[in-house]
């Protein structure tokens, strides 16, 4: 496993800070996100993959603050690995199976194959829920088995909800009814308000599914100071430029921080923000930004376009 020769955050000050901090009923609607344990995750991350010892760290201060959820994925290299050694059978679970190659076996098995082996690495005996990492595969060959393997897992108590991960409302709409949706999460952030302007957000609400918003922090790209933008986004400098201007004009002053966790936290109908951090001091100003009152961004921040507001085109700028 890959451990950090340095450890730069975990200190006395540290765990400390990690026993007192504590803001119970804000941080329960937030889901720590596990991509920076297992693989180098973010744009504006300079630190790397997170140390055993930091994971540790914020493990602790994110269970003491009370937060309950851990978003995790088997694409996500080390993690699932990493939290199990570090021991989390006292949160509650959210893994994701990867995109299918073509199985040796059934599509069902593969999927019973997948869940079986995230719950060995998490040293943990069933999941809280169960998603889809690329949904579209409900649409290919292997779709209905894949879905049967599903309900397969959860019949037989491996998990207790299942659910999506998608990227675009497009997308939502031709899989939903493929899979007895219980749980789903989207992207939401001050830049993109896809599934909110699309009607999206209220018909999953009204039709009781759990919804985890991700991307709050647009992996980090709402974070940067306007220096520190990186050139492919040069195109999108009338947008990213309004978004600090915004920001700067705020009385009281917030941080970019506490704008983005206050915009997603002002939408009703979302039961956790996903958020990801790569040190404790990072995840106490998250902490902290959770526990202001949420207020929504204005809507001349939003964009449609998807070469920004969807990471994964970003190789294409």
């Amino acid at each position: 496993m890959h451990i950090k020769s340095e450890n730069l955050y975990l200190n006395d000050t540290n765990l400390k800070l990690s026993r007192q901090i504590h803001v119970p009923s804000y941080a329960r609607r937030l889901a720590l996100g596990t991509a920076q344990f297992g693989i180098h995750y973010g744009i504006a991350n300079v630190l790397g993959q997170v140390s055993y010892e930091d994971a540790e760290a914020m493990l602790l201060m994110a269970r003491n603050a009370g937060i309950d959820t851990l978003d995790t994925a088997i694409a996500y290299g080390e993690a699932e690995s990493l939290l199990g050694c570090i021991g989390v059978s006292d949160f509650q679970l959210i893994s994701k199976i990867p995109a299918i190659r073509e199985p040796t076996g059934s599509g069902e098995d593969w999927v019973q194959i997948q869940v079986e082996s995230s719950l060995s690495r998490l040293r943990v005996n069933r999941l809280k829920g169960l998603m889809l990492h690329a949904p579209d595969d409900l649409l290919g060959p292997h779709g209905l088995s894949i879905a049967r393997g599903m309900q397969r897992v959860k019949e037989a108590g491996l998990v207790d909800f299942l659910g999506l991960s998608v990227y675009n409302p497009e997308q939502l709409a031709a899989v939903i009814e493929l899979l007895p949706v219980e749980i789903i999460q989207i992207p939401l952030n001050i830049f993109d308000r896809r599934f909110f302007e699309s009607g999206w957000l209220d018909r999953l609400t009204q039709q009781g599914i759990e919804i985890h918003a991700r991307s709050a922090f647009l992996q980090g790209l709402l974070l940067m100071a306007s220096e520190n933008v990186p050139s492919i986004f040069k195109p999108f400098s009338p947008i990213i430029d309004n978004w600090h201007s915004w920001l700067a004009k705020q009385s009281p002053k917030i941080s970019p921080v506490q704008a983005c966790i206050s915009h997603v936290a002002s939408y009703s109908g979302i039961s956790r923000i996903v958020i990801g951090a790569d040190t404790c001091g990072q995840l106490q100003e998250i902490l902290i930004a959770a526990s202001l009152n949420s207020r929504q961004a204005p809507a001349c921040l939003s964009s449609p376009a998807t070469s920004l507001i969807n990471p994964s085109e970003w190789s294409t700028l």
